[in-house]
C-alpha cells in the first residue's frame, strides 16, 4: 500500500543537517554556560544559534536544500 501525500522530504538535506547540528551545539553550550553562570558566553551561544540558522539558509540557497540542484535524495 502506497501512501503518497506529496512528501516534501522533511529536511533530510545537507543544509538542514548542518543547520541543526550547529544549533544543537549552540543550545548545549548555552545551557552549560548558563549553569556555570557565564552570561557573556550564554549570549555568544545565542549568536551561534543565529549563525546556524543563517548557514542553513545560505546552504539552501546554494542548492543543498531539499529539491536543490546539488541535493541528491537517498533511497530508504
Amino acid at each position: 500500500m502506497s501512501n503518497n501525500i506529496g512528501d516534501p522530504g522533511h529536511g533530510h538535506s545537507p543544509a538542514a543537517w548542518t543547520a541543526v547540528v550547529i544549533m544543537l551545539v549552540a543550545v548545549a553550550l548555552g545551557t552549560l554556560f548558563y549553569f556555570l553562570d557565564m552570561p557573556v558566553l550564554v549570549w555568544a551561544s545565542a549568536g551561534l544559534l543565529v549563525v546556524g540558522l543563517i548557514v542553513g539558509w545560505v546552504m539552501k540557497r546554494a542548492g543543498y536544500g531539499v529539491g536543490g540542484s546539488k541535493y541528491v535524495a537517498k533511497e530508504h
